[in-house]
């Protein structure tokens, strides 16, 4: 734990000398005495550390792609900072499993993107699955700022807004029907924190841009 609290204190560093200061927004939101499932749209590679950063001292773990942990050196900084590998093309049980565990007896919270991708808009439900499992709420957050890595250089703005937790109720099998309905909160709770940081602002996927 104490090297996490290290590699945050680096993350700072850096993020302060090349992006300038960032504003957090409704932190009093965060629960304090319990872990939670905190949910974003994914506008970055960098907006996990945002957040951890934000949200700090709760500490994190996060999903990340398998093929980041082929590379030991890496693999281990990762691991350190929380992450812990996920095969996108063979998903197991374990994805679930150690999440839960952690949420349900452990000292850390899981950051998590519904979207699954940056390039993709669509919420899916296992953010929705892990919350009810683990009996703990899911807390919605945006980024605001910098999408492109050329862009931090340029320190823009950038703001960590977070929303009131979303609590999924015991009773609610997680058909079809309830999982819309939760990620039409969740949709509506993103869009919310949106406009309280800037209506007019629009997230723009580089890769998008790119294709045309």
């Amino acid at each position: 734990m104490k090297f996490y609290d290290f590699l945050r204190g680096v993350a700072v560093a850096i993020i302060w000398t090349i992006n300038g200061r960032i504003t957090y927004m409704n932190r009093d939101k965060l629960p304090k005495d319990d872990n939670y499932v905190l949910v974003g749209p994914h506008r970055t590679w960098w907006d996990p550390v945002w957040y951890a950063v934000a949200a700090y001292p709760k500490h994190f773990i996060f999903m990340a792609k398998i093929e980041l942990f082929k590379f030991k050196p890496l693999a281990w900084l990762i691991k350190s900072a929380g992450a812990f590998p996920v095969d996108r093309e063979n998903v197991g049980p374990s994805v679930i499993k150690y999440p839960v565990r952690e949420l349900k007896s452990g000292k850390r919270s899981l950051i998590m993107f519904p979207s699954g991708s940056r390039h993709s808009d669509d919420l899916k439900s296992g953010s929705l699955l892990i919350a009810r499992m683990a009996g703990k709420p899911i807390v919605p957050a945006v980024y605001q700022g910098p999408v492109k890595f050329s862009q931090l250089f340029k320190r823009h703005n950038t703001t960590i807004n977070f929303g009131e937790p979303i609590y999924i109720e015991r009773a609610d099998k997680l058909n079809a029907e309830n999982i819309a309905k939760y990620t039409d909160i969740m949709q509506a709770a993103f869009d919310k924190l949106d406009d309280e940081i800037n209506p007019d602002w629009q997230y723009i996927d580089p890769k998008r841009i790119q294709k045309k």
